[in-house]
């Protein structure tokens, strides 16, 4: 299945609401994951300009967007990104296309 990284950033209620009751939320990212087709792969809170970090696979885009839209919904956020991710063949396979499709494929601008 394809890899996406999701990141996050809580609003201040939220972090509020988390250290008031601390409590982990690896169970309730991972049970959201799944409802939409996914595996949570990894789950980290992060220092810096995002709060959380997290891996995930799904079976397709449409998934992981539905639930990156899932939880910008809850209010809980103050930011939600999701990136596709290429594995290392994939990279190599993306490249392969670029050679193979030569030079003259693309004009830049003023040309």
């Amino acid at each position: 299945m394809p890899h996406f990284m999701l990141r996050w950033s809580f609003k201040d209620s939220t972090i509020k609401a988390l250290t008031d009751k601390p409590q982990d939320r690896e169970a309730a990212a991972r049970q959201v994951v799944e409802a939409f087709g996914g595996k949570l792969v990894c789950y980290y809170f992060v220092l810096g300009e995002y709060d959380g970090l997290g891996i995930c696979e799904f079976p397709d885009s449409i998934s992981a967007a539905a639930l990156s839209m899932r939880l910008g919904s809850t209010g809980v956020f103050s930011r939600v990104e999701t990136h596709a991710l290429l594995t290392t063949t994939e990279a190599q396979r993306a490249m392969q296309q670029v050679k193979d499709a030569g030079a003259g494929s693309y004009r830049p601008p003023g040309s």
